[in-house]
């Protein structure tokens, strides 16, 4: 699939929703279950092979997965590159070719510091953001205001870090990102703001408190994940029929 016919799913009056995977068995798995699209999730993917999330999953470890995910569904693939494994946008962009040449049609990037506290600077994660999109990918360009501090405890649901947001999502649209995702945000009438100010469609995280994939759509969301809860579910199902078989 083309980018822009990726991109064109993209929209409110029937949004993209990715239950995301881990591996090319999940893949080809979600594709029978009538996805329209496939995304893997990092935490997911590197939890199936035994690392932390973080970029702890080797980037070859990563390309090896994704080229046997590729093959497996006649779907497009989106993939969860995290910061782009990379200090650099030049070294974000080399690496993101290699995700292209792999298979993938697009890709997350996400503007938090991996080592250390805080998002980077709206210039410098625009500069990356242009490095993917330049290496041929559709750009789901996440920022992490919200999940921060949903992580840490707080209530993330406030005015102020929505306003942040939609400057961050103008400073990303016009570096050439296809898409704005704002895991964490959970509040519908923050979420309906968000989407009214955007230009970008904009993409939501999908929390068991959230209100239903039919009613986001109704506030503007053009893109729905999982994230690790398909994973987090699967392997609780495994742990739970082992441990009967051990009993």
């Amino acid at each position: 699939m083309r980018i822009d016919d990726f991109a064109a799913l993209h929209t409110s009056a029937e949004p993209l929703v990715l239950f995301n995977i881990w591996d090319a068995g999940s893949a080809a798995a979600v594709a029978r279950a009538g996805a329209r699209a496939i995304a893997t999730g990092s935490l997911s993917l590197a939890g199936a092979q035994g690392f932390d999330d973080g970029e702890a999953l080797p980037f070859d470890a990563l390309l090896a997965t994704v080229r046997q995910i590729t093959p497996a569904c006649a779907l497009p693939v989106s993939v969860d590159v995290e910061t782009g494994y990379a200090e650099s946008a030049a070294g974000v962009g080399a690496n993101l070719a290699k995700l292209r040449e792999a298979g993938a049609v697009g890709c997350n990037l996400e503007d938090r510091l991996i080592a250390g506290e805080g998002l980077r600077y709206v210039s410098e994660q625009c500069e990356r953001i242009e490095a993917a999109a330049s290496a041929g990918l559709f750009v789901n360009a996440r920022t992490d205001l919200f999940l921060a501090p949903l992580m840490a405890g707080e209530d993330p649901n406030r005015a102020d870090l929505v306003d942040a947001a939609i400057e961050r999502a103008a400073a990303y649209g016009a570096a050439r990102a296809g898409c704005f995702f704002a895991p964490g945000l959970s509040e519908p009438e923050l979420i309906e703001r968000l989407c009214r100010e955007v230009a970008l469609p904009v993409n939501v995280m999908r929390l068991p408190s959230m209100i239903s994939n039919h009613d986001l759509s109704a506030l503007g969301v053009a893109r729905i994940s999982y994230g690790p809860a398909p994973w987090r579910d699967a392997i609780a199902q495994v742990e739970a029929a082992a441990a009967a078989a051990f009993s």
